[in-house]
């Protein structure tokens, strides 16, 4: 048996929309059970997400540390951002997160991981890439607002990175999917094994 995740969409009979924010909203959905029971289940809608996990040539990783209002924490993640126009090439999302969050572009890009966020309650597909041979970008800096305003930036030792989230002291999901993913690449068959920055994504198709 090949253990892989597979497309599949039980029968909706109803849906409405009863809140819709400025990048996400929520649904409701009324759905067929296998036993031909109905039940109702919400969940947010999202457009999807880019990370980026930047690794330079001693091995220490681009972070930065912000707020996130729902969780009452300053949490160290990687730079990420949205999806934020429908069919976006991934990749250059990608980019145009380092450049803006971190200042730095990068020469060499693979796909590290694709993951959901939290299945069970939002459809949030998020592409983890890891990004070498890094450089300061050109240019000014672009100018952050609001809780980016706040925010700290570093370059910390992959395996400092590792201890902490093993240590339950890093609980960013892309921070924590991306490291972890990294170390099991470099035990396996190696970075240069992994997928092409380009790689399909079914989640969310997107133009070349």
């Amino acid at each position: 048996m090949k253990v892989q995740d597979t497309p599949e969409e039980w029968q909706v009979v109803a849906t409405t929309t009863p809140f819709k924010g400025n990048k996400t909203s929520v649904r409701t959905d009324d759905v067929v059970m296998p036993d031909g029971s109905v039940h109702r289940r919400d969940y947010q809608v999202h457009p999807g997400s880019v990370a980026v996990l930047a690794l330079d040539e001693e091995d220490r990783v681009v972070v930065l540390r912000q707020y996130r209002h729902p969780v009452r924490q300053k949490l160290w993640e990687i730079p990420a951002g949205l999806l934020d126009v429908p069919g976006e090439n991934p990749l250059h999302a990608a980019q145009r997160e380092l450049y803006e969050e971190a200042h730095v572009k990068a020469e060499d890009w693979r796909v590290l991981a694709d993951v959901y966020t939290t299945p069970g309650g939002c459809d949030e597909a998020v592409r983890i890439f890891l990004a070498r041979d890094l450089a300061e970008a050109e240019g000014e800096r672009f100018e952050v607002s609001e809780e980016e305003a706040d925010m700290e930036l570093a370059r910390v030792p992959l395996p400092e990175l590792v201890r902490g989230v093993l240590a339950g002291e890093l609980h960013n999901t892309c921070l924590v999917v991306g490291v972890l993913s990294l170390l099991a690449a470099r035990s396996g068959d190696g970075l240069d094994a992994l997928r092409p920055a380009d790689a399909p994504w079914p989640a969310r198709p997107f133009e070349a």
